[in-house]
């Protein structure tokens, strides 16, 4: 299984406030430590980088970020995504255009999105997006 591992989930991760016991953020670290494969793309670590962030952490971010897979959209991948937003707001769920390109990544690329962001949750509902959970 490789995760592709959304915003919310690294805004976890980096924050020094983080519950300890987070179980999407110890899957994250499970899977970097044990070397699993683990996927972004730029749209997620533009994301990440525009947060408010302590100093330095930046550069702990890229530097992190540069041992990822990176998982680039395609122009089909896009015309998918405006698919997938039309189709979730057709069944009264609002996805945005960035977690659209996400979702459509996770799809198409047979991804198992990491997120905390309930958003997904509701759209997998009418969606193959495979999410993770601790049951995983």
């Amino acid at each position: 299984m490789t995760l592709l591992v959304d915003t919310s989930v690294w805004s976890l991760a980096f924050r020094r406030d983080a519950p300890p016991d987070d179980a999407r953020v110890r899957a994250l670290r499970d899977a970097l430590g044990g070397g699993e494969a683990v996927a972004s793309t730029g749209l997620i670590l533009t994301e990440v980088l525009r947060g408010a962030l302590p100093p330095g952490v930046r550069d702990v971010i890229r530097e992190r970020f540069s041992y990822l897979d990176l998982v680039e959209p395609t122009f089909s991948d896009y015309e998918q995504a405006a698919a997938i937003a039309n189709a979730c707001r057709g069944h009264g769920v609002q996805l945005g255009t960035v977690d659209a390109v996400i979702a459509q990544l996770a799809i198409s690329r047979e991804l198992t999105l990491l997120s905390a962001d309930r958003d997904f949750e509701h759209a997998a509902r009418f969606l193959p997006l495979q999410l993770w959970s601790a049951a995983s």
